[in-house]
């Protein structure tokens, strides 16, 4: 069994980057700054301003990078685990974005320089050496403990001290030295890397050389922070919950505030769960409707859950859901998509349902039709309305064909202006089809989360439903999978907030007997 201690240090060891969701912070580009422009000993103190808090709350810089580092390691942690396809890639900048030509005129501008020093005469090596004292750095990297011979060559071969005395006296051989890197990267590189190595042997420019092997370099880094998340994911898997809570309860207990949006995100679901009570029939004698005592615990965490498919991921997401973030936000595009779909096959069917209903597979003619053209529905300038008119086009064309085939008539215009038109206002706000669609999505969704985990199984599908059941039955699965595991790793802390806000009493109750105590 892998440990925290070594689990976190490969975790380090990776070297891996990602895009900080610092918690309790708003602006996400203000961290970005923070961490990207860190100054030693500044007690930098951030004012967290919270309505319902009184005096502001106070983070210190160091406890804000604490509370980030632990973060970082927690996602990693958890992206590595859940995510079986996740590696480092390497990709290059568009060159006709600012940042890909400003990286291009930067790169050129500093090996145009160094070749400039190595035609002077005598040859400037200053910036060569440089270059190989770095080149030496990462090799040495890529060492594992015990090498020691391979090691001790390296630091011999590439002594800068030594390589700087030879320049003094115009001795240097370059080439030699280039030689040797390209062998000892070929010994050290994965297979997948020895067409690279072949065409290093065959540059003979020393300035192109160079670039290319750094190059080369940057993939086999790459490789290797690869090969450490393929050995580093089963252990994880196996002791994820565990680990996951445990730097949780790091945050929390470096940035106090880290569970606020936490607890509104459930405090909401209460209240929604306290009107829904309250609107349905009268209760018994006595029974009080709006008691949270009365509710369900469970209830509102599954429904606290249910309101992620429906997000607006514009806003932060509860701390606690971090990790699974673009997960939660696919699966919501996913069901926006299928939600459309249904609503079309819906509509076609009201319509036109007699002169199709034994057609074989029509349903699944309509579907092929609708998910092309709904391609790319979470980017900001897709455009749903013209979307649904080239749809209801197309739906119309496959209506009339089919009818067709079988000798019966056509739609005629006016069939067709309304047929199209229905579909085209599924994107209208409070449309009938969509929000019965959406119900009986939300009813599926809600009865996969009632099952208990250990006897998971797909509840039947509500009417409607029935040409997007596969889609709906392998996204209610990831759904399930993801609140699952979410319940295993923060179910303490939730209980804690729940018990605060379902059973103040008890809550203030228990307080006042520990300061007692104290």
């Amino acid at each position: 069994m892998m440990n925290r201690t070594v689990i976190q240090s490969l975790l380090v060891s990776l070297k891996v980057q990602l895009l900080l969701v610092t918690l309790n912070i708003q602006d996400r580009a203000l961290t970005v700054i923070l961490q990207a422009n860190p100054v030693p000993q500044l007690c930098f103190v951030l004012i967290l301003f919270d309505p319902a808090a009184s005096p502001p709350k106070m983070v210190t810089f160091d406890e804000l990078m604490a509370a980030a580092r632990n973060l970082t390691n927690l996602t990693l942690a958890h992206e590595i685990a859940v995510n079986a396809n996740f590696c480092i890639k390497h990709e290059e900048l568009p060159q006709n974005s600012l940042a890909g030509t400003v990286k291009q005129i930067v790169h050129k501008a500093f090996w145009d320089h160094l070749e400039s020093e190595l035609n002077e005469d005598p040859p400037e090596y200053e910036h060569a050496i440089k270059l190989f004292e770095e080149i030496k750095e990462i090799l040495l990297s890529f060492l594992t403990p015990g090498a020691n011979r391979i090691q001790n060559q390296i630091c011999e071969v590439l002594d800068t001290d030594l390589i700087r005395q030879q320049a003094e006296h115009n001795a240097v051989d370059i080439h030699g030295l280039a030689n040797y890197i390209i062998n000892t990267m070929g010994k050290l590189c994965a297979p997948i890397r020895d067409n690279d190595i072949k065409q290093l042997k065959a540059t003979e420019n020393i300035v192109e050389l160079l670039r290319q092997i750094f190059h080369v370099l940057d993939l086999m880094k790459m490789d290797v922070a690869n090969y450490t998340i393929q050995s580093l994911r089963p252990y994880l898997r196996r002791n994820l919950v565990d680990y996951e809570r445990t730097k949780f309860q790091e945050i929390l207990e470096e940035t106090p505030s880290a569970l606020d949006l936490t607890t509104e995100w459930i405090k909401d679901s209460i209240e929604d769960e306290l009107s829904s009570i309250s609107n349905e029939s009268s209760p018994s004698p006595g029974a009080d409707p709006s008691s949270k005592s009365s509710i369900s615990p469970t209830l509102v965490l599954n429904n606290g859950y249910l309101k992620l498919l429906q997000w607006d991921y514009h806003k932060t997401i509860p701390e606690t859901l971090i990790t699974d973030e673009v997960r939660l936000q696919e699966l919501r595009e996913k069901l926006n998509q299928l939600k459309i779909i249904a609503c079309v096959c819906l509509i076609t069917n009201n319509m036109v349902g007699a002169a199709i209903v034994d057609v074989p597979d029509f349903a699944d003619q309509l579907k092929r039709v609708c998910v092309p053209l709904l391609e790319g529905m979470s980017k900001k300038t897709f455009d749903l309305k013209e979307a649904l008119n080239a749809i209801g086009v197309q739906i119309c064309i496959k209506v009339n064909e089919s009818l067709t085939e079988r000798n019966l008539p056509s739609l005629n215009a006016e069939m067709q202006n309304n047929l199209m038109g229905q579909i085209a206002s599924i994107v209208e706000e409070n449309n009938p089809v969509s929000s019965l669609i959406d119900k009986r999505i939300q009813l599926f969704m809600k009865s996969l989360l009632a099952l208990p985990s250990f006897q998971k199984c797909m509840p039947a599908l509500p009417g409607g439903l029935s040409v997007i059941q596969a889609e709906m039955e392998l996204v209610g699965s990831q759904f399930a999978n993801i609140v699952d595991f979410n319940k295993q790793v923060y179910g303490p802390f939730y209980a804690n907030i729940l018990k605060k806000l379902l059973f103040p009493e008890a809550a203030i109750g228990k307080a006042e007997i520990e300061a007692a105590s104290n």
